[in-house]
């Protein structure tokens, strides 16, 4: 305590002033981690992030899309993360755009998921999953997408589509000493299996 009056209150408004600074950065800190409220559950398996996030979000408008494209994405993985945008003025009938990390034992990846709502009442959907193997592309593509067309779009990057399945694509881009992968799945128009 210094004898001087004035510079006690200086001190104790200095004082007051940084506590008041962390208790608004700590309000902010929560407020932006806010989005997942829910513990996850002790032995469903993976907890689904973007499924949960999206709840208390509010989005409504394509969250069947959102709970089908993200539970298939975590299947096999040990965690997963998620970045969410929407529009917070309106999160029901919002698009949502998110974008997933995966962690598997061996590795990661990446999964992004757009929705946007139609006015008939289904969704455009669109899905990337992006991971990167230790291998060559040219064998990933023997190995894995016999069968599948290939169109070279560039020296470096080839996109593998199979007839049967017209809304989704293989794109392999060489990345010595490995290859990056991006699987895509787009869909207008979708609709929850009956």
């Amino acid at each position: 305590m210094n004898d001087n009056p004035a510079a006690n209150d200086r001190n104790i408004n200095i004082k007051k002033c940084v506590a008041g600074i962390c208790l608004a950065g700590a309000m902010v800190g929560a407020w932006a981690q806010g989005i997942l409220v829910t513990p996850p559950p002790k032995s469903a398996g993976p907890f689904n992030t973007l499924s949960a996030a999206a709840e208390n979000a509010g989005l409504k408008a394509c969250k069947a899309a959102i709970d089908r494209l993200s539970s298939l994405a975590i299947q096999g993985t040990q965690a997963n993360e998620v970045l969410l945008d929407w529009d917070r003025k309106r999160p029901a009938t919002s698009p949502m755009f998110s974008l997933t990390g995966l962690e598997f034992g061996n590795g990661g990846a990446a999964m992004s998921i757009t929705t946007v709502p139609e006015s008939a009442g289904g969704c455009s959907v669109a899905a990337e999953r992006i991971s990167v193997a230790p291998f060559n592309c040219q064998s990933i593509a023997a190995q894995e997408l016999p069968g599948y067309r290939a169109t070279r779009l560039l020296k470096t990057l080839t996109v593998y589509s199979d007839p049967k399945e017209g809304n989704s694509t293989v794109s392999l881009i060489d990345t010595p000493p490995g290859c990056l992968v991006i699987r895509r799945y787009v869909e207008f128009g979708w609709k929850p299996p009956r």
